[in-house]
């Protein structure tokens, strides 16, 4: 069954036979109208045992544009006294149809009167545009069809963010997030909504809503299943151990959800494959944790995709990792006047989405200055990194951070153990202070429990290298290992190695204790 949106051709046959003929092919031949548009000509059916007047009106009625081209002749008026064009005109009105009326030529004098008097009544109910020629009628019905799909919103002059999203309801929205995200924007930027405010009223005070649906940005902030509705605002992640797209792929996650969860779950893929070292204890109770790349670089570079990609593109976000750099691809190309080199430099902010833009600014996740690629640029330099490299290729903004060139250390060194304190790629040397005293290399991936899954990369592992410093709490925890948040990975993580007896609660009688945290077991030791 056709989903496009019919349109009926009312005229006296005789009279308009070529430009029936020409407004069919018109539309049928024009890439924009023959998405949206079929055109139904009462010469172009079959022969059938039907009267014809109960056809076409038959066909008034399945249409919902209805086009009325008037001129001279009236037409001949069956048993019903009134002509075919007449009768259509009526039966149009009265089911509320949207009609376009085209009257040919200037002078009225040699009309039939009861033609005159049919343009007279459709002149006292709606606007009427003339015409002289066939390309001027052509040129007129266009102009009137554009302003037809932008009323109902098939075609879009604004941003895509702030239009309604076809088929969601207040009810595809998750109340939870919504509540999360005010509690987020009071803390951060002391939002004057709190956490218990309604979902409709939420919406409404960030121009969520489009009348009374929720829009593209409402659904992607913080839809139930975003994807549902944008199958293609999924964020692919893959991670390949040479400088080049090689298959089969070592590692390759596709992640759903909302925006802010789309950040997380791909920030944590990213700080889960580099490398990270640890050092000593000895400038305070806690070992520093660091990264080869800039958490906060990363953290900004996938913000920004997610934020200022086109969602109506039928591709998504990618971000791949290879051995020398992370290579993020955004779908969509930048808003002139910006350029790739226009990025290393002081430049506007020319937000894609601006209705996605505001609730990512409300939470601390971006500013509003467009300073975001030079906090990357001014990030990699302190890291002693090669400078980001911005590009636009395909359809696609193409951003790389390079990693650090990799050193093989001396054998002789890591024969000896003069790696001490440091952790890089394998974890080899000694985690001073770490578990007992000072152990070479992770002690607790020898033990039977450990699941060989988890490896050097692997949250499990992260955690256990927090933990040797000392018990803490999950948040703590989180962030000793470069989540934003207490995420479902590491959630999965804990539970993980709870079960395999590697660490425990600090308060076991009470779980759920505010007070609560992990630490490593004795009998790990």
């Amino acid at each position: 069954m056709s989903r496009k949106t019919r349109i009926f051709i009312s005229s006296v046959q005789k009279e308009f036979a070529g430009e029936r003929r020409a407004i069919r092919d018109f539309i049928h031949g024009d890439a924009l109208l023959r998405r949206f548009f079929e055109v139904f000509l009462f010469e172009d059916i079959p022969a059938a045992d039907r009267r014809a007047d109960d056809v076409y009106l038959g066909e008034v009625d399945r249409c919902a544009v209805y086009v009325g081209l008037f001129g001279d002749l009236y037409g001949s008026a069956p048993a019903r006294g009134k002509s075919p064009t007449e009768m259509e005109f009526d039966r149009a009105t009265e089911k509320h149809k949207h009609r376009l009326i085209f009257v040919k030529g200037s002078d009225d004098s040699s009309r039939e009167p009861r033609m005159a008097k049919l343009i007279q009544q459709a002149g006292s109910q709606l606007i009427r545009r003339r015409f002289a020629s066939t390309p001027e009628l052509t040129s007129g019905l266009y102009a009137s069809l554009v302003e037809y799909l932008e009323h109902h919103g098939s075609i879009r002059t604004g941003p895509f963010d702030s239009s309604a999203c076809d088929g969601a309801t207040i009810e595809d929205l998750s109340p939870e997030k919504v509540s999360g995200f005010l509690a987020r924007a009071r803390s951060a930027r002391d939002y004057a909504l709190g956490p218990e405010t309604p979902v409709h009223d939420a919406l409404a005070h960030l121009n969520l809503l489009d009348g009374k649906h929720p829009s593209h940005a409402a659904v992607l902030l913080f839809g139930r299943d975003p994807q549902r509705f944008l199958p293609s605002s999924l964020v692919k992640c893959l991670h390949f151990h040479g400088p080049t797209i090689q298959k089969p792929i070592p590692s390759y996650q596709v992640y759903k959800g909302s925006v802010f969860e789309l950040v997380d779950q791909t920030l944590d893929f990213v700080l889960s494959k580099i490398d990270r070292s640890v050092g000593t204890r000895a400038a305070g109770p806690r070992a520093p944790v660091a990264y080869e790349l800039p958490p906060d670089a990363v953290a900004e570079a996938i913000v920004n995709a997610v934020t200022h990609r086109d969602y109506a593109a039928q591709s998504s976000v990618q971000i791949m990792l290879f051995s020398d750099r992370l290579e993020i691809w955004n779908p969509g190309e930048l808003p002139p006047p910006l350029t790739p080199e226009s990025l290393r430099h002081p430049h506007p902010s020319i937000p894609r989405n601006p209705l996605i833009a505001e609730p990512f600014f409300l939470t601390k996740l971006i500013e509003r200055a467009g300073t975001g690629t030079l906090d990357m640029i001014q990030l990699c330099s302190e890291a002693k990194l090669r400078t980001p490299d911005f590009r636009q290729d395909m359809g696609q903004v193409i951003l790389t951070i390079w990693r650090p060139t990799k050193r093989v250390p001396d054998r002789k060194a890591v024969q000896s153990g003069s790696l001490s304190g440091s952790l890089s790629g394998s974890l080899s040397g000694s985690l001073s202070g770490s578990l007992s005293g000072s152990l070479s290399g992770s002690l607790w991936t020898t033990l039977p429990k450990w699941n060989p899954a988890w490896g050097s990369d692997s949250v499990h592992h992260r955690v256990m290298l927090v933990l040797s410093s000392g018990s803490k709490p999950r948040l703590e925890i989180a962030k000793g290992i470069g989540h934003q948040s207490k995420t479902r990975a590491l959630r999965q993580a804990l539970a993980d190695l709870l079960d395999a007896d590697f660490i425990a609660h600090t308060i076991p009688e009470k779980i759920t204790s505010r007070l609560q945290q992990y630490q490593i077991k004795k009998t790990t030791e």
